[in-house]
């Protein structure tokens, strides 16, 4: 009897991992909204003078975030709008508010046109 519920127990487990695999277009486009909102909030952050500590965690975020927003045709696009989030980043730890959020504009611009892209070939 305990065999046979180890068993089940076992079949119902591998059948809830199976379940669990997400659609790789669900992944990317989790992550290129997921970028887009955190940019738009560490502009937000900037603009209201939030704390530098919540901004570099959204610009942070927003960098994580990325990484999974991946698609052949807008990779090269991607690494060039990542790079401007290092930069924004990196000008607000130095002070230059102004220039960090010009910077995150940029990365939000491109990033919304990577996702329009991204819709467009896979809808």
């Amino acid at each position: 009897m305990a065999m046979a519920m180890a068993m089940s127990v076992a079949a119902i487990s591998s059948t809830a991992f199976a379940a669990e695999k997400k659609d790789p277009n669900a992944v990317v486009r989790e992550a290129a909204e997921g970028t887009i909102a955190k940019i738009e909030e560490a502009i937000s952050l900037i603009e209201k003078n939030g704390s530098k500590e919540d901004t570099l965690t959204a610009i942070a975020e927003a960098r994580q975030l990325q990484k999974e927003f991946r698609y052949e045709v807008t990779e090269r696009l991607r690494q060039r709008a990542n790079d401007k989030l290092r930069v924004a980043r990196e000008a607000f730890e130095a002070g230059n508010t102004k220039e960090a959020e010009e910077t995150l504009k940029a990365s939000l611009a491109q990033f919304k046109e990577m996702k329009v892209t991204y819709d467009a070939g896979h809808k």
